[in-house]
């Protein structure tokens, strides 16, 4: 069955986070619009709603009230040491990290205030770094997170979107996957592709690829904002750099299977010129999913920086590699290791002030807005609801009274054969002993102490310092972590308005690109790491330039 052909000024492909916003600024503009996307209509918001809803601010009235002294001048000074940009095609991406900087210390907080986001008062402390004063790592807490988490942060726009669509400005086309981007003479000027059978699954079910029709749509500019290639293994694996060693055997997801990087190919076959594809972001706080959504779900955890962390063999990971501080960091040490898991060995008082996992539907208080629940869930004793669920059903997650029966279970556990019990025993005992005087050399220890400082770690995020074998903070915990499957940090490379740039360094007529499609802007705005909260961020900023200019 071919449909009849339709026409739009703006055709935006994939309806994620900076599809949405593309669209809604695209129709703000006057401007008719259709959006496709491969998946049911119950998945529209992508990936963005599954999120944590972590933002990246600069000087906010947030990090003011919690005595956090941040600047423009700072923040640039950590991401460009973050991102460690070394190469000429990173020429577009430095321009976009720059404008992103403005944007962060700018309007960004405003802008999203009229669209009626808000945040939780207490600004988080991601990617520590533990380097020198250039190196990687946020000098200063500026991880907001979204009264709403991800839903919180997706709702103004797809409520614009659907305005939009009631009005007759915005089409919305579900289960229309496109293959072929239209180009004649050179500019872009629609696509084509296969409309796909009626799918009744719930939001990150996978889907059916039955195909009952084909479909052209013709548009004055065409937006890819279709993400990344993180629930497509064999792409992770190929694209996997040897700086990070070899690629892991068994990998979690941490996005649906629908993040499968099929426009990639397609838009290169347009003329879009694709950069580094070898940056990616993953976490190796990766837990199995008790409760799966999609194939090989896991779950991120948010980690205070508490736990002793071991690898497969049961060494202690190096400084500065402690749980929270330099994400890439430690997946690289990890690597090197020739096995696919590590161990956090921790406390039920540890998990219970320090443990968050990352997601939506791993965080009902947040995201249901619900002020009584946070408070009897963040503030009261005990873990939260979500991550005593974890203690009580997940695979990974052992517990026990004491540490030898705890290297017991861990020795019997899958993967288990390798632990060197004798020496995790001894770096547990180590560690315990340099509890004893309020000066350590222990650097994990005298980093915990200072954070302790900050109100915001100290309130809700950081236990008190305490010997792990402490009977008053146990029973002990020792949870294995997997490697989990992110975000690309690379992708179609675009000027600041978007626009797609081609291998000849020419602008391709017609075709734009945001969100994780273009690597958040430019085709890599993060360079090699991300400093957290610049994913969603990312989106609305790429969403935001790609819209307008596509309007215009």
């Amino acid at each position: 069955m071919t449909t009849t052909p339709l026409s739009a000024d703006v055709l935006v492909i994939g309806w994620g986070l900076a599809g949405l916003v593309a669209a809604s600024e695209a129709a703000a503009l006057g401007r008719s619009v259709i959006i496709v996307d491969q998946e049911p209509r119950s998945n529209l918001g992508g990936q963005a709603w599954w999120s944590f809803g972590g933002l990246f601010l600069i000087d906010s009235p947030e990090q003011r009230h919690m005595g956090i002294k941040d600047s423009l001048e700072l923040a640039t000074q950590d991401w460009f040491g973050n991102a460690g940009f070394d190469r000429d095609e990173d020429e577009w991406p430095r321009q976009w990290a720059e404008a992103y900087l403005q944007f962060a210390a700018g309007e960004k907080r405003s802008w999203l205030r009229e669209r009626g986001v808000g945040f939780f008062p207490v600004v988080g402390w991601a990617e520590r770094g533990g380097y020198g004063a250039i190196g990687p790592g946020n000098s200063v807490p500026r991880f907001h997170i979204t009264w709403g988490t991800g839903p919180g942060v997706v709702a103004p726009f797809d409520e614009a979107v659907h305005r939009a669509e009631d009005a007759g400005t915005v089409q919305i086309l579900p289960r229309h996957r496109v293959s072929e981007l239209i180009v004649d003479g050179g500019t872009v000027v629609g696509a084509r592709g296969e409309v796909l059978a009626d799918s009744p699954t719930a939001r990150g079910i996978s889907s059916s690829r039955e195909i009952v029709g084909d479909f052209e749509i013709s548009a004055g500019a065409t937006i890819v904002s279709s993400g990344g290639i993180g629930g497509n293994h064999d792409l992770v694996r190929a694209a996997w750099p040897a700086r990070l060693g070899t690629p892991p055997t068994h990998m979690l997801s941490g996005v649906p299977a629908y993040v499968d990087g099929s426009m990639h190919a397609v838009s290169e076959a347009a003329g879009a010129h694709l950069i580094n594809g070898d940056r990616m972001w993953h976490y190796v706080e990766g837990i199995q999913n008790w409760d799966p959504v999609w194939p090989k779900h896991g779950i991120r955890i948010l980690p205070g920086p508490s736990s002793l962390w071991l690898d497969a063999t049961g060494k202690r990971l190096p400084v500065p590699l402690f749980p929270g501080f330099d994400t890439l960091g430690t997946l690289e040490h990890l690597r090197q290791t020739g096995h696919d898991h590590s161990w956090f060995i921790t406390t039920r008082q540890i998990i219970e002030k320090e443990f968050a996992l990352s997601g939506s539907e791993q965080n009902p208080d947040l995201t249901g807005k619900d002020i009584g629940l946070l408070l009897k869930s963040r503030l009261a004793k005990g873990p939260t609801g979500p991550v005593q669920s974890f203690l009580d059903e997940g695979a990974d997650f052992i517990v026990e009274n004491d540490l030898e029966s705890l290297l017991e279970q861990m020795a019997q556990h899958d993967g288990g054969d390798v632990l060197d019990r004798e020496h995790a025993r001894r770096e547990v005992v180590a560690r315990d002993r340099e509890m004893d005087n309020e000066y350590t050399k222990d650097a994990q220890i005298g980093m915990l102490r200072s954070m302790r400082a900050y109100r915001g770690d100290k309130l809700i995020r950081t236990a008190a310092p305490h010997r792990l074998q402490d009977p008053s903070a146990g029973p002990m915990v020792a949870v294995k972590l997997h490697v989990i499957t992110r975000k690309s940090l690379g992708g179609i490379k675009t000027d600041l308005d978007g626009r797609a740039i081609g291998a000849d360094g020419a602008v391709i007529p017609g075709l734009f690109a945001a969100g994780e499609a273009s690597g958040f802007g430019g085709g890599g705005v993060h360079g090699y790491r991300a400093l957290e909260g610049t994913f969603l961020g990312g989106c609305l900023f790429s969403g935001r330039q790609a819209g307008r200019a596509a309007g215009r």
